[in-house]
């Protein structure tokens, strides 16, 4: 067992590396319970750099169920791995080598992987030690990653397997296409961006007549690959002309047009060209009609050797401007207009996509993608909250087949090979593709030099770090898995794929449950991002960091001046000082507190802090109990009524705390934690217990000392999973000084109701002592009248249990009360010029005579008041302006709202305070 001696001062730095070290060091996060297994896979971080709030977010949710289940006695294993992730990691690397002015070809192919490996492993440790600050209790000796060879295995049977079905097929087809990237994406990772552009009218003259047809186009560069002009067959402008042919102009060639259902006649002149190559909607016109496909572009986006030779080597954008030159000089352009239009860009590159067709690899996912449905829809798989369940259906009910093959060197490698004439194999190695397809040594083979889709292995994720396919043991014991915990963004590209392998290769869903978060957002409500220069490093938080260093990392390869200036100055309005370092359970606290489930979150400082302000109440808490708890019980034991309530209390947020985990609220479960700490254990039971605690020697001492242990103790295994670094320093300090053997608090038991008794006549007595002394607190505060002036009350309209009450808790009165006297009236009228109270039928009475000057207490509300109202009227004529709600963002509208709401509740309360004085006058 560590060093226990406490320390005075919370110091959160020092704790908190001592106890992690020493819990991976004992192999504490491995699977050791005897109960039911309990598994949660880490959606593996990418090695592209650092971890940032999202992920702080999702692990601290992670870690809060891991450390509940654990101290349930189930055996628990939380998969530690990474990723990969092909595009974005091969990004890095790529403008790493940029800086040195070299590029990928410049290595060549291996030694350019062997650089992201070494990439990888810097990334690796930089991610490992952020996720051990946090305090993430994974299986560190069981940490996977997406390429290790057992992994790498995983992901060619799986493609040889669904290969062998029929299920993987290679063909020629329209992708969108990366020309900065130079591979294909998914339409997931192909982000819309609405967009300036324009809508040029073009003539194609009509080939047997002088007449012509106007067409409209967003795109006139790809003009040169049109193979058709297409109207609406309904269309009474243009239905003379289907059959004709119109000259395609700048190429030589005679196009048809055609009627298709597919046209808008209420778009541009209704007459549109089809460009089959190079548009997913033509493309399907074209597969219809039989138009040939003219591919007029190379990898990089620029003009081919099919296009006439002056536009052959031009980029698309420059392509467009010689060619609107050129119609306009052949009298061919007809004019333009503004208009605004999606433009699909690659969400690593930004780069505009190109449709282009090219030979890729595909998945036919539709007889996949049945079962899945089934999955949620029968309750086997639940989303948390419900409705992600209804997108999720209208996704899978339209899913095309996934593109898994990309352009790329760093990723698994397809495992197919082609002859000298082209034809394909598919094994899990040339070996075995030799004997397979009974190819002698002297058939040629090479590899393609593709690799797949980095959310392909992510698909095999909850199975392939169990073992699959070559061991089954801890498959056996944790699959499926139990929950797991990602963000709305990548339920199509993870959690759908998940669930469709899981149910092919294991017969079985992979998790029963998915935990939807929402975004992390700064504290003016905006999505944190790289771009608007308000992202956080959460060991920023956690230990602290200067304002240069902030700067340092918000402005990282950032290239434009103007961006850098304004992120520095937003910087150093929100974090002047820097940032202090608030320490790891601050941050969980904070995190677990917000954790609504399936909303957006607002990250402000000032709750990070005020959950460190929490820590600390329940350090000084624990050294209150520590310093009475060191004198050794004697004797009889007696519990006080105090001691009696704390423990029905306990009764009740372990309850509470039970049933929020199961709920996944764990928003409420801290919410119940955070107000049991802090108002009913330190500011009332603590308080009381200092009455009894004066007189040591009392049988009602000794119980109270040993209430104070048990009740301390149930709350640090109550708050272990969300705060684990205070609380184990708190159970180490705890059980050396009440003489109990104990390695961790992480293993000990997690309270069940059982363990501490619902006690009605307690809890009925204390809320008595509460009101009474909430009722002379509230009389001191709209008084204005010094905490530390002792009072005189008079009780008028009290009952036979009231005076037995005041009676019995006289001491609990005057002490937290601060009275100096309690004596009994027969009405109020006996107490003229005094402040009062209600508690059930009794009237408390403060005489204010030779307590405050009545006049200058109604000069001090009135001036308050008075100010109340302005700055009311101020927020309701803001909130009464149509532009400022349409304008300003939600989140700042619905602050002022907030506002206004407080300042008619303080205008009230003013307002009730000076019409009492008035009434005493």
């Amino acid at each position: 067992m560590a060093d226990s001696l406490m320390a005075k001062d919370y110091q959160p730095k020092e704790i908190e590396s001592r106890h992690y070290e020493r819990w991976e060091k004992a192999g504490y996060f491995k699977p050791s319970g005897s109960g039911s297994a309990y598994c949660v896979v880490i959606p593996p971080p990418n090695v592209t750099g650092t971890l940032h709030m999202g992920h702080a977010f999702q692990y601290t949710i992670m870690d809060t169920l891991i450390r509940y289940h654990r101290m349930r006695g189930d055996n628990v294993l939380w998969q530690m791995g990474m990723d990969h992730a092909g595009i974005a990691t091969q990004m890095v690397v790529e403008r790493l080598l940029n800086t040195e002015g070299k590029s990928k070809h410049d290595l060549g192919r291996d030694a350019f992987i062997k650089r992201v490996w070494k990439w990888k492993e810097y990334s690796e440790n930089i991610i490992a030690n952020q996720m051990r600050h946090l305090g993430a209790s994974v299986d560190w000796t069981r940490n996977r990653f997406t390429m290790d060879p057992k992994l790498c295995e995983s992901v060619t049977e799986a493609f040889v397997r669904l290969y062998e079905e029929g299920l993987i097929y290679r063909g020629k087809r329209l992708v969108n296409w990366d020309p900065v990237l130079h591979t294909a994406l998914s339409d997931l990772e192909v982000l819309p961006h609405e967009e300036q552009g324009k809508l040029w009218r073009l003539r194609y003259p009509l080939a047997e007549s002088d007449e012509y047809l106007i067409v409209a186009t967003t795109r006139p560069e790809t003009m040169l690959g049109d193979t058709a002009v297409a109207v609406h067959p309904d269309d009474e402008r243009y239905q003379k002309f289907v059959g004709h042919e119109v000259c395609l102009p700048l190429t030589g060639r005679s196009i048809p047009v055609l009627a298709d259902k597919y046209v808008d006649p209420e778009f541009g002149t209704g007459c549109v060209k089809i460009t089959p190559a190079h548009d997913f909607n033509d493309y399907k016109i074209g597969q219809h009609h039989k138009l040939p496909l003219i591919n007029i572009f190379n990898e990089d986006a620029t003009l081919n050797d099919v296009v006439p030779e002056r536009y052959r080597g031009l980029d698309r954008l420059d392509a467009r401007n010689q060619i609107l030159e050129d119609l306009k000089a052949s009298g061919l352009l007809d004019g333009e207009d503004d208009h605004k239009m999606m433009v699909p860009r690659g969400d690593r590159s930004g780069a505009v996509v190109e449709p282009l067709l090219t030979d890729q690899w595909y998945v036919s996912v539709q007889s996949l993608a049945e079962p899945a449905i089934k999955a949620v829809a029968s309750g086997d798989i639940c989303f948390v909250p419900e409705n992600w369940s209804k997108t999720y259906f209208e996704w899978m009910s339209n899913i095309e087949d996934w593109c898994i093959s990309r352009q790329l060197w760093w990723g698994h490698r397809i495992p197919a090979w082609y002859d000298e004439d082209e034809r394909v194999y598919v094994g899990r190695n040339e070996k075995e593709v030799r004997e397979k397809y009974q190819l002698s040594a002297k058939t040629s083979l090479r590899q393609d030099d593709d690799v797949l889709d980095t959310w392909f292995s992510s698909a095999l994720w909850p199975f392939s770090t169990l073992g699959w396919p070559s061991d089954s043991k801890e498959l056996d014991i944790f699959y499926p898995t139990n929950v797991l915990v990602t963000g709305f963004d990548i339920i199509f590209f993870w959690v759908a794929r998940m669930i469709m392998m899981g149910l092919k290769f294991m017969d079985n869903v992979p998790f029963r449950k998915v935990y939807m978060t929402g975004l992390i957002r700064d504290h003016a409500g905006q999505k944190m991002s790289k771009s608007k220069g308000n992202v956080l490093d959460p060991l920023d938080i956690i230990q602290g960091a200067n304002l240069e260093t902030l700067l340092e990392k918000r402005t990282e390869g950032m290239m434009q001046p103007h961006l850098k200036d304004r992120i520095k100055k937003a910087t150093q309005k929100e974090f002047p000082g820097g940032i202090a370092g608030y320490g790891a359970d601050a941050l969980r606290m904070t995190l677990t507190n917000l954790a609504t489930t399936g909303r957006d979150i607002s990250l402000d400082m000032s709750r990070v802090e005020g959950n460190r302000n929490f820590c600390n109440k329940l350090w000084n808490a624990a050294h209150y109990v520590f310093t009475h708890i060191d004198t050794p019980n004697e004797g009889d034991t007696e519990l006080t009524v105090a001691d009696r309530w704390i423990y029905s209390r306990l009764n009740h947020v372990i309850q509470t705390v039970h049933k929020r985990f199961a709920d996944y609220r764990f928003d409420l479960a801290s919410q119940a934690l955070y107000d049991f700490t802090w108002h009913e254990f330190c500011d009332w039971y603590l308080e009381l217990t200092k009455i009894v605690l004066n007189d040591p020697n009392t049988s009602q001492a000794q119980g109270t000392r040993h209430c104070l242990a048990e009740t301390l103790g149930a709350l640090l295994k109550l708050l272990h999973p969300i705060i684990p670094f205070v609380t184990e320093e708190l159970w180490l300090s705890l059980c050396k000084r009440t003489g109990r053997t104990s390695e961790t608090l992480m293993l000990e038991a997690f309270p069940d109701v059982e363990s501490f008794s619902k006690d009605t006549e307690a809890e009925i007595e204390i809320r008595w002592v509460q009101d009474f002394v909430s009722s002379v607190r509230q009389i001191r505060g709209e008084m204005n009248i010094s905490p530390g002036k002792k009072l005189p009350v008079r009780l008028a309209g009290s009952t036979e249990d009231d005076v037995t009450r005041v009676e019995r808790y006289g001491p609990y009165l005057r002490s937290l009360a601060r009275l100096e006297s309690v004596s009994f009236v027969a009405t109020a009228d006996e107490v003229p010029g005094a402040a009062t109270a209600l508690l059930g039928q009794m009237t408390l009475l403060v005489p204010l005579e030779g307590l405050i000057d009545l006049a200058a207490e109604r000069a001090r509300l009135t001036k308050q008041r008075d100010q109340t109202a302005t700055d009311l009227k101020k927020v309701e004529q803001k909130l009464a302006d149509p532009q400022f709600i349409d304008n300003a963002p939600e989140e700042v509208v619905n602050r002022q709202r907030l506002r206004a709401t407080k300042l008619q509740e303080r205008l009230a309360q003013l307002t009730a305070q000076l019409t009492r004085l008035q009434d005493m006058s």
